[in-house]
């Protein structure tokens, strides 16, 4: 017998089968959350996510940025998609809230930090941040990023990820503020391209832009040479995200 055969299984096989079921509900939970948020969120389109610190307050520039950003998208056809918390989630909020298209706020409900603003039109809260992502993504005719933390971090390399490996079409990822993205703008172009992990037309991918005006037009230029009709193959990607 060999010393893998002679060690006892240690597990308790009601505690087993309690996991299990418990698991299996929450995949029950997880589906919910999806079918409930694809069908509340249908009819935005087109809509732009945007990011941004939650600690940023109302009297950052930051903040003033974002609102104004939300505003000039609302006002010109597209619905607004942010986090639905504090900072700069709610400066987006409320400039879209302001403005002729829906405000949306994805919540998530976490230990601290997140409470929901109130410049919603529609507010869905998700338990499992995977699903939230996914709609951030899902809806998204263009991402735009302001300065922010390890959150806003993940959701921008999330979509250029995407992006890259073909699991989702090309939207516009427009980072605004350049003194705050330049450094990492910086090492992706020398040391992710110098060391072949990244191609330099995936930092292409990327736009900077400083001035509200300046996004709602990149945007726009985007879609006067692509359309806003997504075609066939192009929705086929949403389904294998």
């Amino acid at each position: 017998m060999s010393e893998k055969e002679k060690i006892p299984l240690l597990v308790d096989s009601s505690t087993s089968k309690f996991t299990a079921s418990q698991e299996a509900w929450r995949v029950f939970g997880i589906m919910s959350e999806f079918v409930e948020a694809a069908q509340r969120l249908a009819e935005i389109r087109p809509a732009v996510s945007i990011f941004g610190s939650a600690r940023t307050p109302p009297d950052s520039p930051h903040y003033r940025l974002a609102e104004t950003i939300a505003r000039q998208l609302s006002d010109a056809g597209f619905s607004v998609i942010s986090g639905g918390g504090p900072g700069i989630m709610e400066a987006a909020n409320k400039g879209a809230f302001q403005g002729r298209s829906p405000s949306v706020g994805l919540n998530i409900q976490l230990p601290r930090e997140q409470r929901a603003n109130n410049y919603q039109d529609i507010s869905q809260t998700f338990r499992h941040f995977f699903a939230r992502k996914y709609m951030f993504v899902r809806f998204a005719s263009a991402y735009v990023a302001l300065p922010g933390g390890f959150g806003t971090l993940d959701e921008l390399l999330e979509a250029l990820t995407l992006i890259q490996t073909g699991k989702s079409q090309k939207i516009p990822i427009i980072l605004v503020y350049e003194p705050f993205w330049r450094g990492l703008i910086d090492w992706f172009k020398t040391t992710l391209v110098n060391e072949r992990v990244i191609g330099p037309e995936d930092v292409d991918l990327i736009q900077i832009a400083d001035r509200p005006e300046d996004v709602v037009e990149a945007i726009f230029r985007h879609y006067e040479r692509n359309g806003f009709a997504t075609p066939a193959a192009e929705r086929e990607k949403f389904l294998n995200l």
